[in-house]
Protein backbone atom coordinates (compact mmCIF):
# COMPACT_ATOMS: atom_id res chain seq x y z
CA UNK A 1 0.00 0.00 0.00
CA UNK A 2 1.66 3.25 -1.58
CA UNK A 3 1.56 6.49 0.61
CA UNK A 4 -1.16 7.98 -1.13
CA UNK A 5 -3.32 5.14 -0.52
CA UNK A 6 -2.83 5.42 3.11
CA UNK A 7 -3.38 9.62 2.89
CA UNK A 8 -7.00 8.91 1.17
CA UNK A 9 -7.78 6.22 3.45
CA UNK A 10 -7.20 8.52 6.30
CA UNK A 11 -8.75 11.19 4.76
CA UNK A 12 -11.74 8.85 4.50
CA UNK A 13 -11.89 8.31 8.00
CA UNK A 14 -11.75 12.18 8.92
CA UNK A 15 -13.94 13.10 6.50
CA UNK A 16 -16.52 12.16 8.80
CA UNK A 17 -15.54 15.08 11.08
CA UNK A 18 -17.43 17.71 7.80
CA UNK A 19 -20.58 17.19 9.39
CA UNK A 20 -19.34 19.18 12.37
CA UNK A 21 -18.39 21.96 10.07
CA UNK A 22 -21.59 21.78 7.40
CA UNK A 23 -24.89 19.69 8.04
CA UNK A 24 -24.99 16.31 5.73
CA UNK A 25 -20.84 16.90 4.98
CA UNK A 26 -20.34 14.09 7.62
CA UNK A 27 -22.29 11.76 5.70
CA UNK A 28 -21.42 12.76 1.70
CA UNK A 29 -17.98 13.38 1.63
CA UNK A 30 -17.02 10.10 2.88
CA UNK A 31 -19.61 8.62 0.05
CA UNK A 32 -17.50 11.09 -2.34
CA UNK A 33 -13.73 9.86 -1.34
CA UNK A 34 -15.06 6.36 -1.40
CA UNK A 35 -17.14 6.45 -5.07
CA UNK A 36 -14.23 8.35 -6.37
CA UNK A 37 -11.40 6.41 -4.86
CA UNK A 38 -12.23 3.13 -4.85
CA UNK A 39 -11.45 1.80 -8.56
CA UNK A 40 -7.88 3.75 -7.76
CA UNK A 41 -6.87 2.29 -4.27
CA UNK A 42 -8.58 -1.11 -3.74
CA UNK A 43 -7.91 -0.54 0.22
CA UNK A 44 -10.31 2.22 0.12
CA UNK A 45 -13.40 0.03 -0.94
CA UNK A 46 -12.87 -1.74 2.50
CA UNK A 47 -12.08 1.86 4.73
CA UNK A 48 -15.32 3.22 2.65
CA UNK A 49 -17.42 -0.17 3.55
CA UNK A 50 -16.24 0.53 7.68
CA UNK A 51 -17.06 3.94 7.55
CA UNK A 52 -20.43 3.50 5.91
CA UNK A 53 -20.94 0.88 8.41
CA UNK A 54 -20.40 3.35 11.19
CA UNK A 55 -21.92 6.15 10.26
CA UNK A 56 -25.36 3.83 9.81
CA UNK A 57 -24.72 2.29 13.02
CA UNK A 58 -24.45 5.46 14.88
CA UNK A 59 -27.58 6.52 13.35
CA UNK A 60 -29.39 4.01 14.32
CA UNK A 61 -28.18 3.40 17.91
CA UNK A 62 -28.47 6.97 17.82
CA UNK A 63 -32.59 7.13 16.96
CA UNK A 64 -32.09 3.64 20.42
CA UNK A 65 -30.56 6.05 22.53
CA UNK A 66 -33.07 8.94 22.29
CA UNK A 67 -36.12 6.82 22.53
CA UNK A 68 -34.53 5.52 25.78
CA UNK A 69 -34.12 8.77 27.14
CA UNK A 70 -37.37 8.57 28.09
CA UNK A 71 -36.71 5.49 30.81
CA UNK A 72 -33.18 7.90 31.93
CA UNK A 73 -30.93 5.10 30.47
CA UNK A 74 -30.92 6.65 27.09
CA UNK A 75 -28.81 10.02 28.37
CA UNK A 76 -26.00 8.31 29.48
CA UNK A 77 -25.79 6.33 26.00
CA UNK A 78 -26.01 9.21 24.16
CA UNK A 79 -23.00 10.64 25.70
CA UNK A 80 -21.17 7.59 25.19
CA UNK A 81 -22.74 7.71 21.04
CA UNK A 82 -21.01 11.31 21.63
CA UNK A 83 -17.35 9.78 22.28
CA UNK A 84 -17.58 7.08 20.20
CA UNK A 85 -18.46 9.36 17.34
CA UNK A 86 -15.27 10.97 17.81
CA UNK A 87 -12.63 8.49 19.19
CA UNK A 88 -13.45 5.84 16.52
CA UNK A 89 -12.87 7.99 13.38
CA UNK A 90 -9.33 9.24 14.69
CA UNK A 91 -8.30 5.66 15.52
CA UNK A 92 -9.92 4.74 11.89
CA UNK A 93 -7.46 7.33 9.91
CA UNK A 94 -4.52 6.43 12.35
CA UNK A 95 -4.57 2.72 11.58
CA UNK A 96 -5.45 3.56 7.55
CA UNK A 97 -2.41 5.87 7.41
CA UNK A 98 -0.07 3.23 9.14
CA UNK A 99 -1.22 0.60 6.39
CA UNK A 100 -4.18 -1.38 8.47
CA UNK A 101 -7.53 -1.94 7.67
CA UNK A 102 -9.89 -1.13 11.16
CA UNK A 103 -13.25 -2.11 11.84
CA UNK A 104 -15.27 -0.44 13.85
CA UNK A 105 -16.01 -2.24 17.13
CA UNK A 106 -19.67 -3.23 18.09
CA UNK A 107 -20.79 -1.35 14.31
CA UNK A 108 -24.04 -2.80 12.23
CA UNK A 109 -22.18 -4.86 9.09
CA UNK A 110 -24.79 -3.58 6.75
CA UNK A 111 -22.80 -3.38 3.46
CA UNK A 112 -20.33 -6.05 2.75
Amino acid sequence: MDKNERTWGMLLHFSVFAGYVLPLAGLIAPIVIWQIKKDEFPSIDVHGKNVMNFLISMFIYGVVAVLLTFVIIGIPLLALLGIVGIVFPIIGGIKANNGEIWKYPGMLQLIQ
